[in-house]
């Protein structure tokens, strides 16, 4: 397994509020874990809730002894979530704090993901990509109702507004999913810094393209600054099995 991690401030913001974390080694009893977090609240400490989420969930899964991925995953976000948010009620200064969070296990062929908010996961597979997570959003819950049509003007100007959060509330309930792995597939964990600048396609094009796993994140990286770069970016790209994907 290979994997790397990047993150980047953007060009528009002066702090950088996304967290991320890559263990291609064992943490725990699981095999693996890649976490990327992405911190809300502005001067309410949104950097600290993604920071604090990130390396909380971390420690938690390392002390684990026994349970599946899946598990594992949904007692340690329950907990860390609890601990956030009573961070926030005990500190003026982080009131209104919290993040998103996608987590992912990869365990022999199988992939398991977690998440929380609108950070994502894709899985580039057989020259295609598809987004294994859906978005905790505003947007997302309408379009399921056929009360918007996806890419609309509407949905673009409203995409920031997400309906789950760590540590907004003392209970909170992440989404689950699992995906089938092959020879050549990457999964990509990314924060909307980089989804709102690059479209599914050229972030597949990149991805499937020549070059290591540190030069793909960096283009990717390099490619949501081009297009503005607003927001603050986060990519965790791994590739399970050595071997090329198939060109977008």
């Amino acid at each position: 397994m290979e994997a790397y991690a990047l993150t980047d401030t953007g060009r528009v913001r002066n702090m950088n509020q996304d967290y991320i974390y890559s263990s291609p080694e064992r943490v725990g009893t699981l095999p693996n874990l890649f976490l990327v977090a992405d911190g809300m609240g502005g001067h309410r400490a949104g950097d600290y809730a993604s920071r604090y989420t990130v390396e909380n969930l971390v420690v938690y899964l390392h002390g684990q002894t026994q349970g599946s991925p899946v598990m594992q995953l949904k007692t340690g976000i329950r907990e860390v979530n609890e601990r956030l948010y009573e961070e926030s009620r005990r500190r003026e200064e982080l009131k209104g704090m919290g993040c998103t969070l996608v987590a992912a296990v990869a365990e022999a062929d199988t992939l398991y993901v977690a998440n929380v908010g609108d950070s994502r996961l894709y899985l580039i597979s057989g020259g295609a990509i598809r987004q294994i997570t859906r978005d905790h959003s505003y947007v997302e819950e309408m379009v399921a109702m056929g009360r918007m049509d996806r890419g609309s003007e509407y949905y673009n100007s409203h995409k920031n507004i997400i309906t789950r959060a760590m540590g907004i509330e003392r209970a909170v309930e992440a989404d689950f999913f699992e995906a089938e792995l092959h020879p050549g597939d990457y999964f990509l964990l990314c924060s909307d810094g980089l989804t709102n600048m690059v479209d599914d396609e050229t972030i597949c094009r990149i991805v499937t393209g020549g070059g290591s796993l540190k030069d793909k994140a960096a283009r990717l990286i390099g490619e949501a600054n081009r297009q503005g770069g607003v927001d603050n970016i986060a990519v965790v790209l791994v590739r399970p099995e050595e071997g090329g994907g198939a060109v977008c």
